[in-house]
Order: C-alpha cells, then structure tokens, then sequence
C-alpha cells in the first residue's frame, strides 16, 4: 500500500483523532501510561475507543491489556474489533498485516471520535525492528506518537541515548513524536533524568518507580510457581507482594525483619515459622503480610495441620514443588501485571499519571480535536478535577465499611479531599490492613471516647432545647456516628458529611434537618441525581426524598435542582414533568405542576423553565418540534423535575439500567451545608463521586477548609 509523506500528513500542527503509544523496549510499564491517557480522553468528551494493531493474544488467552483499557473506555466496542493483526501475521506479511490493520482501525474510528492506539510490547517478538514497524503503522494512521521509555537500571544519560534512538527510529518511517513518557524513574533521580532530556524535541514528562505497579501479586507468584493454595482467603491472593524474605533464619529472627505487603518463602517443614507468621499476620503491632509460600513439595505436619486450621488464618499459603532456591528465583522474577482485576494497581497508575503530567499541556502537546459531547467518563474526572482545585474537609461516619475504606483510598490518593474516619481506630486499622490498602495522613476519631463527644452534646441540648432534649439524651446521639458527623460539619470542624452505605436516608439526613437546617428562602430539602448518558449529563429531581410535593415543594425543587446543575457546568433549562404538554391536559396532578411552573417564573424569571411537559417532548428535539415548537427548553431540557417521588425514583432506575446510563446521586440541596446520602447499594466508585461532588458543594457554598 501507498505510505503517507510528510506533507500528507502534518501531523505536529493539524488537530488529529487518535494517538499512538509505543515503547522501544519492554517492560516500560506501557500499560501505566495507557490507562492514564485513556483517563485523560475520556475527560475530554467524547467517545473514545481503544485499538491494538498487533495483538499478544496466546495460549487462548485474550491479551489482558485490551481487556483492561475495553473496561476503561466509553465506546462499548467487542474484543474482537479492537485487535489488527496478530504477531504471526506480522512474521508471514508485513504489508499486508499493515493493510490490515489499517483497515481494521478505520473500522473502529469510524464508531469513535477519539481513538487510544496501543503499540505492541516486545514480548512476542523484541528485535529491534520493531519499533520501526510501530512507526510505519503510525504513520499510516496519521496517528502522532506518544513515545514510552523505561528508565529503570538507566543512568539518565542512558535514558537520553535511548530516547534519541527511539525519536531516530520513528522520524525514519516518517512518524512524528509529539510526546516521550520517561517512565518508571528511580526515586531522587527525577530531576537529573528531566535535566537529561532538556532539548529533546517532544514534549517530555517523568513518572517514578512505584512499587505496586511492579510487584506481582499472591495469585501471580501461585501460577508462576505451579503452586496451590494451602490455606487462607482465596480473595487476598490478589493482594501485591512488595517485598520477599527467604525464611531461613530462627523465627525471631524473622519477626524483626518482617515488613508491610511481604511474602516470605520457607520449606513446608518449618512448622515454627508457619504458626509464627500466621499468629503474628493477626497480631496488633506487626505488618500484616501479602502471603507465606511453603516450598519442597511437602506438606506441614497433620497435628500443625490441624492447628493452623483451627486458627482458620486469612493470610494466603501457597504451597509449591520447587526447592528454596528455586522458588526464590522464580519469584524475584516474576514481574507483576496490571490486570482488569487489578484494583491497586489501576488505582495507583491513575494517581501516579495525575500527580506528575500536567493533562492541559499534554493535551495541547497531542493536537486532539475535542468534541463537545458530554460523556460519563469526562463528567467523572471534571468532578475529581474540580474537588481537587480547592480541597476541602469531608468526615465519613462510616469508617469501618471495606467500600468506604476503598473510596477513601482512591480519594486520598487522587488528592481529591482531606477524609476524616468516624469509628474505631484498632477496627479501621485492621480493616485497612485486611483490604490491603494504602492510606495515610487520615485522622480517625471514635464518637464513643472523643472529649468532642461532651462538647458536641451541649451544643445540641440547646440548639434542641424546644424540643426539652436532655443532656442525657444528647450525650446519647452524639454517640451515634451520624449525629457526630453532622456535628463536626456545623461547627466547621469538616466541609461536609457523606453517609449512607450501611445507614438509611432518614438516619443520614435525620440529623442535618435538626443541626444544619434549610438555607434562607428555602423550605425544602430534595435531592436530584446526574444522569450520565453516552452524549449528555441530565439533572433529575427529586428522585429520593420528598414522597409527594405540593406545588409549592415542586417549585422549591426545581429552582434547587437549577442551582445544582449550574454549580456543576450544566446550563439550566428546566422541565417540569407531567402526563401531558402545554394545555392539552388537565386535572390535580397537571394544575399541580402548572401552578409549580407559574410559581418558578415567578420566583427565577431569568430561569427558562417549561411546564406541565412530557419526558419525550421536553429531551427530544423531533417530538419538541410538534408538541411545542417554540419553547426554549422543549427538546434540550437539562434538568427534570419529576411530579412526584414514584415517578422520580422509578425513571431514573429505569433510565440507569435501561439506557446504560451512570447515576451518580442522590445529592442533596437545600441544606446550609452539604451533607450526602448514598444508596446502601453503593459502589466504591458512587461513593468516590459522592464525596468529589459533596467537596464542590463545600466549594460553592463558601464552607471553610
């Protein structure tokens, strides 16, 4: 086939569709840097897909990095239809792989308007031609390319002798380089390898070593050895191990060597050093271990047998054949990968991308086109960006839930809010050690034993006062982590509460009614969720809290629901829902929301607002054009306001399972202070959102850090 010249191209100064990455070697951590510019397209609207031009795809297996950034993208696309050709293919054909591949990735562009092209890994085949190959297949697709580099064992004068290669190599197949992602920098080298690289041409950006990227997890070091599991939580075999210690030494010996996340190898026979690990993996005071494997084939004694399962450890036994040389080789070489299940790692490689590249110039770096649709995805990260902006105080009553404890992860990690625990410290700790995550610089405090427990009390003996609330009555609910909470949050000791994954609405919300109460010139609490549909967020309200409105509630909830959906870069045009359009409908349920709407444009007459209107007229432009054809909301609502409670509550379901569409609420308005309840069903990812979005509420409201 025909290649393109330079002159077609152009690819440095025309806006562009797609991106390559490619690496000039292995083990770059390429899948790292995908997943993170993955996260940056989807934050720049759209629907961004994924296409692999060479697939690694063995053995029958799929190729698990495809499989991870397919769980990523916002496209939808088959397995299948993101793979070119595989590495055979290649060998037999170069050209006409080539034809094929690109034939295959205009298949994919056609349904996208961005594409995350992913180049091959060098674990097929690694000869040096093979970059050149990823060039030309760059070249062909008018793809720019974002270069990955490995610069771990690398003086930075290696890394730029690597790089000039690499950019050498790619120019020849006239492909161009618009960026190079130094990856995997040894710490304290950062500077020197930036310094290094000054006047190379592209754009450069470094990203550190981080351990857990690399390091394999229990299930991995398990396959690598043939190993089964002996004993423990088939669960926590996912856990990475990131450090390793050969258990040959006497067992106190060990004890003082052990660290947080370590694997320790000993023969099956060491029956000392199998009940001293298991015992001190569930003592307080000692790391808690990634797992122990038992080499040499054996198995421990029946009476230690019995023992250790009468303790029932959580801790992952692996036994395995290989003798302790061996099993220590094998597993100081088996390099982790960062599956779909890999939940840390996916966590860690979208921190360490957000902390150390700045999304904006490398955006500017990759000349993309930027459409103007609205996807769940860019929704998601304009929430954490915006939380991020401005940091505030969240407190999280619910400290000992696993989910929260994963959501407060991933927050503290992304920078997105300062948390503060409600609960026991010895119970949130143990739970943070079983889940196997990292999280520091959080404060823990205990309603139960806090000197801010009493103080808390004769606040709301006296805010409570006209109810004849007794000290002994007060001291009681302060006890309770919700009214704690809500406690901290009126007094500015946090910016805002989110409650809910294990606690009803009422218990969340109880407590705001009574201590935060309305803000001025509203009388009514409700709540709206964000629909992210493929193309668009719409603001629904209220979905969650007031059963059945009156007019008068209705109009309150609408020019709420507007404020929301505005302090969140959703322009307003309110629909209020009804069985019927305009005038063509009558009776209580319709003159009800014709009185509302009378009410809003009495209230907001700046708001566009249209009423009573049915959903299809109001969100479809088609229908807006017979029913109400000169209404400046009909067809392009953004914020719907439901008649009552079951309607609301049923539709957003049905829209959310239906459509595909991400529900992130309920978010509560009208409080003087955000507070936010999540379903008892929630995900860690709804809770993530929640707590971003309760953050922006601070933000709006003026709250203090």
């Amino acid at each position: 086939m025909t290649e393109r010249s330079p002159a077609e191209k152009s690819v440095s100064d025309t806006s562009h569709s797609a991106i390559y990455l490619a690496s000039a070697e292995g083990e770059t951590g390429k899948s790292t840097i995908a997943l993170g510019l993955l996260a940056l397209l989807s934050a720049t609207g759209g629907r961004i897909g994924v296409f692999r031009p060479i697939s690694r795809t063995r053995d029958g297996e799929n190729d698990y990095i495809l499989e991870l950034l397919l769980a990523h993208d916002s496209v939808g696309l088959d397995y299948d239809e993101c793979i070119g050709v595989t590495y055979d293919q290649v060998h037999a054909d170069p050209d006409g792989a080539l034809a094929t591949i690109v034939d295959r990735f205009h298949a994919v562009q056609a349904q996208c308007d961005t594409v995350l092209v992913v180049g091959s890994d060098y674990t097929d085949v690694g000869n040096p031609s093979e970059l050149s190959y990823n060039a030309r297949i760059a070249a062909n697709l008018a793809c720019p390319i974002v270069l990955a580099l490995r610069a771990a064992e690398r003086s930075p004068a290696e890394v730029r002798g690597m790089a000039e290669y690499a950019l050498a190599e790619i120019s020849s197949e006239h492909a161009t380089t618009v960026a190079v992602i130094v990856n995997r920098t040894s710490v304290g080298q950062e500077e020197a390898t930036r310094k290094a690289l000054d006047g190379l041409g592209p754009g450069v950006w470094i990203l550190p070593e981080d351990p857990v990227l690399s390091s394999p997890t229990m299930a991995e070091l398990s396959e690598a050895l043939g190993g089964t599991l002996y004993s423990g939580d088939e669960e926590l075999l996912d856990r990475e191990a990131l450090h390793m210690m050969v258990g040959g030494m006497t067992v106190e010996h060990i004890l003082e060597r052990l660290e947080e996340g370590m694997v320790v190898i000993a023969p099956a026979d060491r029956s000392d050093v199998l009940l001293a690990l298991v015992n001190a993996n569930a003592a307080q005071g000692f790391p808690r271990l990634a797992g122990l494997i038992l080499n040499g084939g054996l198995r421990p004694h029946p009476m230690i047998d019995a023992l250790v399962r009468g303790l029932n450890p959580t801790l992952p036994i692996v036994c395995c054949k290989q003798s302790t040389y061996e099993t220590a080789r094998i597993a100081s070489h088996t390099r982790g990968k960062m599956a779909n299940q890999s939940a840390r790692k996916i966590e860690t490689s979208l921190a360490l991308m957000e902390h150390h590249i700045d999304s904006t110039e490398l955006m500017a770096d990759l000349h993309l086109a930027i459409p103007e649709v609205v996807t769940p995805q860019m929704f998601e990260y304009q929430l954490a960006a915006r939380a991020k902006s401005d940091r505030r105080h969240i407190v999280l009553p619910e400290g000992e839930e696993p989910r929260i404890l994963r959501a407060a992860a991933q927050l503290t990690a992304r920078g997105t809010a300062r948390l503060t625990l409600l609960g026991d410290p010895a119970k949130v700790e143990g739970q943070i050690k079983d889940l196997g995550i990292e999280l520091s610089g959080i404060d823990v405090i205990n309603p139960l034993d806090s000197e801010l427990t009493e103080k808390f009390a004769v606040q709301y003996a006296e805010l409570r006062k006209h109810k004849n609330v007794a000290m002994d009555r007060a001291r009681d609910l302060m006890r309770d982590v919700s009214y704690f909470g809500t406690m901290m949050v009126h007094n500015d000791m946090a910016d805002g509460m989110v409650s809910g994954s294990i606690h009803t609405t009422a218990h969340t919300i109880r407590p705001a009614f009574e201590i935060i109460k309305t803000k001025p010139g509203v009388d009514t609490v409700s709540s709206v969720f964000f629909m992210c549909l493929a193309d668009r967020v719409l603001t629904y309200g209220d979905c969650a809290v007031v059963p059945d409105p009156t007019a008068e509630q209705l109009a309150d909830i609408a020019i709420s629901s507007a404020e929301t959906a505005s302090a969140f870069g959703i322009d307003p045009r309110v629909a209020m829902l009804s069985y019927s359009t305009g005038e063509s409908g009558s009776g209580a349920e319709v003159d009800k929301v014709r009185t509302a709407t009378a009410l809003v444009r009495e209230r907001e007459p700046d708001l566009l607002v249209e009423g009573p209107i049915q959903y299809d007229a109001a969100v479809e432009p088609s229908v807006a054009e017979t029913k109400m054809p000169d209404s400046p909301v009909a067809g392009q609502a953004t914020v719907l306001i439901f008649p009552d409670l079951n309607t609301g509550n049923n539709t957003y379901k049905a829209v959310q399972r239906s459509a595909g569409a991400i529900a992130i609420g309920p978010v509560l308005q009208g409080l003087n202070k955000p507070i936010n309840d999540l379903s008892r069903g929630a995900l860690v990812a709804d809770i993530v959102n929640t707590v971003a979005i309760t953050a922006i509420q601070a933000q709006t409201t003026g709250a203090g850090k």
